[in-house]
């Protein structure tokens, strides 16, 4: 009896013995592959993001020989009050809505077009891509001289057309903002154009075939077929375009550098002018603080309107 009972022991210790020491070693080998790539968030993004916190409850400015003092809330406070600063934040919304629906719209009927099999569709769709290729500095000048109102693309085809030329559309007070609105959908349609391209080629081809033998037409066959499968890209690509395009600066920067009476000033603009124009830096941080709680609201709700899309499903 004291041979066997000795026996059962040894056996319920064994596997905790062996497996004890495995499982932290199992860990610290997955922390160590994380690392490499969790170093490199934590330095440039967590880190910098949670400076920038800490920065806008301080009246930070640059040149001060004092201190920097911790205000708690006056930036927010001051914010509030800052009908500025609101009226680009509308001007925000206005620039990604306005450039995120043409968008999408147009992206959508590319990318069905160069879903079909066309001849040299391997250029077409090369092509497509190029303005997703070139930086955004480059692209701004090079609209840049197609708005020229001398001697740019646009006022030469409209003077060819008899339709006059001459007009300054990026310094206008009613067209810079439309102006680059097109410049904006022009860059960015490329991006989402192969979104859903890809979205489109994942589609059964079955489907269509079937949908076609039951005398579906072309349109039908999109609304129960493609748009189905597409759905999930679609959404995604759509809120990933509202935050890129609202938090744009590079494009309108090259562009109008915010004017004309501030017609284009984006809030990364307006914060961007606060630190480096006027050195108010934890005004600036506030400012970015607000932008991050928006943009954390915007990915909040989509995430909520795919999880309750899921659980219908």
């Amino acid at each position: 009896m004291t041979l066997v009972t000795v026996t059962r022991r040894s056996a319920q210790r064994t596997p905790r013995a062996a497996g004890g020491p495995e499982r932290p070693l199992r860990d610290r080998g997955a922390w160590f592959l994380v690392l490499p790539a969790l170093i490199p968030i934590l330095v440039l993004s967590v880190g910098p993001l949670l400076y920038g916190i800490l920065l806008a409850f301080t009246d930070s400015q640059s040149g001060r020989t004092q201190p920097t003092r911790w205000i708690g809330g006056l930036n927010f406070q001051d914010l509030l009050h800052d009908t500025l600063f609101w009226e680009s934040f509308r001007i925000g919304l206005v620039w990604a809505v306005g450039v995120t629906v043409p968008q999408f719209l147009l992206a959508l009927g590319l990318a069905l077009l160069l879903g079909q099999d066309l001849r040299l569709r391997w250029l077409a769709r090369a092509l497509a891509i190029i303005p997703w290729a070139m930086p955004e500095v480059v692209v701004g000048i090079m609209w840049r001289l197609v708005y020229n109102p001398d001697a740019g693309v646009l006022t030469e085809t409209l003077r060819d057309l008899g339709l006059g030329g001459g007009h300054d559309w990026l310094s206008g007070l009613g067209t810079a903002l439309p102006a680059v609105i097109v410049v904006g959908v022009w860059a960015g349609m490329p991006q989402t154009t192969v979104a859903l391209l890809a979205g489109l080629q994942n589609t059964p081809r079955e489907l269509h075939e079937a949908a076609a033998v039951d005398g579906a037409g072309a349109w039908r066959r999109f609304r129960t077929v493609t748009w189905p499968a597409l759905r999930p890209v679609a959404l995604a690509i759509t809120a990933l375009n509202l935050i890129w395009n609202f938090n744009s600066f590079a494009l309108v920067y090259v562009l109008t550098g915010g004017g004309p009476g501030g017609r284009t000033r984006l809030p990364m603009l307006f914060a961007y002018e606060e630190a480096f124009r006027y050195g108010q830096f934890g005004y600036a941080a506030a400012m970015g603080c607000v932008m991050v709680a928006v943009i954390s609201l915007l990915l909040a709700l989509f995430l909520v309107g795919r999880l309750r899309g899921g659980d219908d499903a």
